[in-house]
């Protein structure tokens, strides 16, 4: 079977699939299951850094199907997170992941303009959080005791094609200069040699001087927490997409070698690559994340090293779709065994943003995909 035949039945399944589950939630923002049902962040944390993915997932559907229902659910998304706006502490480094999939995605299919004001909000907000002295872009908030002012992480890559998007729409190259000075400090400061990557590097806030790295949501400081990898693979990828400044590129592949020299034989990966040879704990995420910028490298670099990067993408798909999907119409949830941070109480569990990439994974496969980075 060609991975076309293949990757268009796993479509048929999620389109199947997501049409009985969208009707069950058509109001709320889901982030994991319980007892096999979506939550509702709505209630929850209206501000939380993963609330873009449901209205994402919708619109990945609505562009593969035109099932004005798909869009009906994203467009509540995006309108639900207007409440997001006026809570300053639930603005952060995560603007993207919000409103890439939401806001923008509508405006790029639709012309919406109250969308792209959202976006260009979000945009605005996110540049402003630029720390000239250090060239980074803050992690998180802290309440104003300043104890994480200089934080920076490895997950912010993915959230700056925000801010080439609000460049390109305002033709105002401050936002793409901003981007790119973060992107450099994290090629210098968060990807090692072997290109592995830190999740957590601090900064002097005041002088910019580099302090010190922690584990975050790996094992420890100095190991390889997976979903860290992904965001690197796949943000300096992206970077490289809106820039063509060949060291993004450079860096994306040392970081996908590295990624795909440590997946397990078994194709399914650990929520660090170093953590103890008797832990278990996977991150199906990791896997859906990497698959998508692996495939996004095969489309930039030469026929012999694209079939290996697609090869790869395609093998940590398979596994996924094959030993890790519920494809229960009664479940809501379609990838299982995620895992949010390592020293985190609770393992193995579904998290929205694991089916959304998953979702995009097979629709940059057969063609569907709506671009949203």
């Amino acid at each position: 079977m060609d991975k076309l035949q293949w990757a268009e039945e796993v479509a048929e399944k999620i389109i199947k699939k997501s049409e009985v589950v969208a009707k069950e939630n058509k109001e709320n923002i889901p982030y994991t299951t319980v007892d096999g049902k979506f939550d509702d962040m709505v209630k929850a944390n209206f501000c939380w850094w993963t609330n873009g993915f449901w209205g994402g997932m919708m619109w990945q559907l609505y562009n593969a199907t035109k099932n004005d229902l798909f869009r009906e659910i994203a467009e509540n998304n995006e309108k639900i997170l207007d409440r997001n706006f006026m809570e300053a502490q639930g603005l952060d480094h995560d603007n993207g992941f919000k409103w890439l999939p939401t806001a923008v995605a509508n405006y790029r299919l639709t012309g919406n303009k109250a969308s792209k004001n959202r976006g260009l909000l979000a945009a605005n907000n996110l540049a402003g959080r630029f720390n000239p002295a250090g060239s980074f872009i803050r992690a998180w908030n802290d309440g104003g005791d300043g104890n994480t002012a200089g934080w920076a992480i490895i997950d912010c890559m993915m959230n700056l094609p925000l801010l080439y998007w609000a460049s390109k729409e305002t033709n105002d190259p401050r936002f793409k200069q901003i981007a790119m000075l973060h992107a450099d400090t994290a090629q210098k400061y968060f990807i090692r040699p072997d290109g592995s990557s830190n999740h957590i590097v601090e900064f002097n806030p005041v002088t910019g001087e580099y302090v010190t790295t922690f584990g975050g949501q790996g094992y420890k400081e100095g190991s390889s927490w997976t979903r860290g990898q992904a965001w690197a693979l796949y943000g300096f990828t992206l970077s490289y997409i809106h820039t063509q400044n060949k060291q993004y590129l450079d860096t994306a592949i040392r970081v996908a070698n590295y990624f795909i020299y440590n997946i397990p034989e078994s194709g399914l990966i650990p929520v660090d690559f170093r953590q103890p040879e008797d832990c278990t704990y996977e991150d199906s995420t990791a896997a859906a994340i990497a698959a998508c910028g692996l495939l996004e490298i095969a489309k930039q670099v030469n026929e012999k090293d694209s079939k290996i990067y697609e090869k790869a993408a395609i093998n940590l798909i398979k596994t996924l779709a094959e030993k890790r999907c519920n494809w229960d119409l009664n479940v809501h949830n379609i990838l299982e065994k995620c895992t949010a941070a390592y020293h985190d109480e609770r393992h193995e569990f579904s998290i929205i943003y694991g089916d959304y990439y998953f979702i995009e994974a097979i629709w940059k496969l057969t063609g569907k995909e709506l671009f949203i980075w």
